[in-house]
């Protein structure tokens, strides 16, 4: 398998490093396990087409634009308020 080398900043570096420690795990498998779960933004759309199938399908609703677009900003506001939690949590100590 080739290698490639990417460039990020040392604190990226570090950061990554201190993380694929964390998990008991070298830098290479946290970095392929990354790009695993990072999803296209056409494979996003493909995801977001199944399950708007799939809740038509099974439970008779068929999911608006409108609808989606409350959900994402309703999921955007959940993670923001999640984060700073975390943030405050973490400078508590």
């Amino acid at each position: 398998m080739p290698d490639v080398m990417i460039r990020v900043p040392a604190e990226v570096r570090d950061q990554l490093a201190a993380v694929a420690e964390a998990r008991g795990t070298s830098l290479r498998a946290l970095m392929q396990e990354i790009a695993a779960q990072t999803l296209t933004p056409e494979q996003i759309s493909e995801r977001a087409d199944r399950t708007r199938a799939l809740i038509a399908e099974r439970f008779g609703h068929y999911v608006t634009d409108e609808e989606s677009a409350d959900m994402r900003r309703k999921m955007r506001e959940a993670t923001a308020a999640h984060r700073a939690a975390l943030a405050g949590a973490e400078s508590a100590r």
